[in-house]
């Protein structure tokens, strides 16, 4: 049955009031990440304390999912004053850096702030769903973008107050909260609103136990061991590159301006690839979007800093390619699973990624300090292999029928 106009506008206004909201919201995600340089100097942090604030982040996500998950949150509370309540408390988790100094407290406060992230894209994703039952795939590839572009925004905040870095805290809190009233006053439901499925533990065993929802995991594993880790540390390779070099007289840092650009190539290229996923297939989206991030992954590190002109541009083309597939998983894995249970299923998958992220996060800067920057990103392309080699197996079988309607 075809919407109305009336019907299609609606649907588009939310989409694009959902997708600002969650950008703002997950501001406050790599906000220490931005301003590393300044908090190793003001909070006397070393480097690893830095790739362990983000690790905390991480896992404070993952804590938050399952908490939703486990307590059935989400039907118990309205998904979009979950969302604006969960990014009000990840605004004052944020804000409290400025007042901590020891690095425990320091560490709570950002596992605070994932914690609560994990009541802000979810339930995003749950009000998008509200409102589309075809054009999914451009849709979550569109909020996919969202998460990207609000996750590189401090590094836009950094750029412009590169004197003050008290205020990428602040701003990136301000943001937050925004957000949330976004989503609690100029978003409604949608007429396909439905309560989220029950966690079930037991279900948990399909993901290991069948293949479609197996090799869909694996790929998603594999994309997620590169994605937060580079997205981690982009920025301070980028301050490799440029140092403290600015531009229009001073008020703006390239080395931030270029991370932040590179997040938003990420942000285009999501929202393209969930069109191409229903044109082409998702194993063919994921596939091709791995080869090209893996591959830059293999040698960006190794250039001389002195062709910094081409590090921006094979920059932009890894910020696009390590996120274009990432809906498409979650998808995937919607696709192959019991639909009884796909928000177990989703719960798991996304669980288990974040985890994973906590590892390869560490071990960059680990080998970066031993190796250099070459063998540290070379070190993220073993996930893209093996991602890809998993959605070629699932693209060969029958179960893969079942993705995008027949677009493998």
């Amino acid at each position: 049955m075809n919407s109305s106009p009336q019907t299609e506008s609606n649907r588009g206004k939310t989409l694009l009031l959902v997708s600002l909201a969650t950008l703002f919201a997950l501001s406050v995600w790599f906000s220490t990440n931005a301003i590393s340089g300044a908090l190793e100097q003001e909070k006397a942090l070393s480097e690893s304390a830095i790739s362990f604030l983000t690790i905390a982040v991480q896992l404070g996500f993952v804590f938050g999912t399952l908490v939703i998950a486990v307590t059935n949150l989400s039907d118990l509370v309205n998904a979009r004053t979950l969302f604006s309540v969960s990014s009000a408390l990840a605004a004052l988790a944020n804000l409290s850096v400025l007042f901590v100094d020891s690095t425990e407290l320091l560490l709570l406060s950002r596992f605070l702030a994932g914690a609560f992230l994990g009541g802000v894209y979810p339930p995003a994703m749950k009000v998008v769903s509200g409102w589309y039952t075809s054009g999914r795939g451009f849709a979550l590839g569109t909020m996919v973008g969202a998460l990207t572009v609000g996750s590189g925004s401090p590094h836009l905040l950094r750029s412009i107050f590169t004197e003050n870095w008290e205020y990428v805290i602040v701003g990136s809190s301000v943001l937050a909260v925004v957000g949330g009233l976004t989503m609690q006053f100029l978003v409604k439901d949608g007429p396909h609103d439905v309560k989220g499925a029950k966690f079930n533990p037991r279900y948990l065993a399909t993901a290991i136990t069948e293949r479609g929802p197996r090799l869909a995991l694996f790929g998603y594993l594999g994309h997620m061991w590169e994605l937060y880790a580079m997205w981690a540390w982009i920025g301070a390779y980028m301050l490799f590159v440029f140092g403290d070099r600015t531009i229009f007289n001073g008020s703006l840092g390239v080395a931030s301006a270029v991370t932040f650009a590179i997040f938003l190539a990420g942000a285009f290229a999501s929202s393209y690839a969930g069109v191409w996923s229903e044109k082409i297939g998702r194993t063919a989206v994921t596939s091709i979007a791995m080869i090209i991030s893996g591959g830059t992954a293999l040698f960006i590190g190794f250039l001389p800093t002195e062709l910094s002109w081409l590090i921006v541009i094979l920059a932009l083309v890894w910020g696009a390619s390590v996120i274009a597939d990432s809906a498409q998983f979650s998808t995937s894995m919607t696709e192959l699973s019991d639909p009884l249970y796909r928000g177990t299923m989703l719960t798991f998958q996304t669980g288990l990624g974040f985890a994973l992220t906590a590892i390869s996060i560490w071990l960059l800067p680990v080998i970066e300090s031993a190796h250099g920057w070459g063998w540290a990103f070379m070190m993220l392309a073993a996930g893209p292999v093996f991602g890809t080699i998993s959605m070629l197996w699932l693209r060969r079988l029958p179960e893969s029928e079942k993705l995008a309607a027949g677009n493998r």
